[in-house]
């Protein structure tokens, strides 16, 4: 902290540098309540736990007015399903959640080009509603139609395989 000028200072100050803490000679244990430890099981509506989640909304707000939707698609339902998806995708890699994330999640559901009058079909009753937060369970519908696979591909692979075949990346 500045000292004002009226206060003495020695003529050599010694110049404070960075010590690290003791070292504790005692191993660290997750035994906090909310630590996840090796005997966690996953169980349904779990989800997919990572890091820094919320960032996917501000990722999201990236592509609002990009989407193309059907004539009764709500783009805040598109959101929440994707960023579902996004979520788990990012939480494969142990790691926040990125553009590429919502990318994937976007291209996988056809909400980035023109997606086929089947895919369109297929996918507004799942989507219908997702944005209410009373709706978790179908945010995970979503999200578990999407094999782990073909999360761990890149958005251009992604694209690639939903130009050929929009069937082969989700679980139907």
């Amino acid at each position: 902290m500045a000292a004002p000028e009226y206060v003495p200072q020695p003529p050599v100050r010694h110049v404070r540098s960075y010590e690290s803490p003791p070292r504790r000679p005692e191993p660290w244990f997750p035994d906090r309540p909310g630590e996840l430890d090796g005997g966690f099981r996953w169980r349904d509506r779990f989800g997919a736990p990572g890091p820094d989640q919320g960032y996917v909304y501000v990722l999201a707000r990236r592509f609002r007015g990009r989407l193309t939707l059907a004539p009764d698609e709500d783009e805040d339902d598109t959101i929440a399903g994707c960023a579902a998806v996004a979520l788990k995708r990012a939480s494969l890699f142990g790691r926040a959640p990125v553009v590429h994330d919502l990318t994937v999640a976007f291209t996988v559901w056809g909400f980035l080009g023109d997606a086929p009058p089947d895919l369109i079909a297929f996918r507004q009753p799942l989507f219908a509603g997702v944005a209410n937060p009373h709706h978790y369970p179908e945010q995970r519908r979503i999200a578990d139609l999407v094999p782990e696979d073909v999360l761990r591909r890149t958005p251009r692979q992604v694209a690639d395989a939903h130009r050929a075949n929009w069937k082969s990346l989700l679980r139907i």
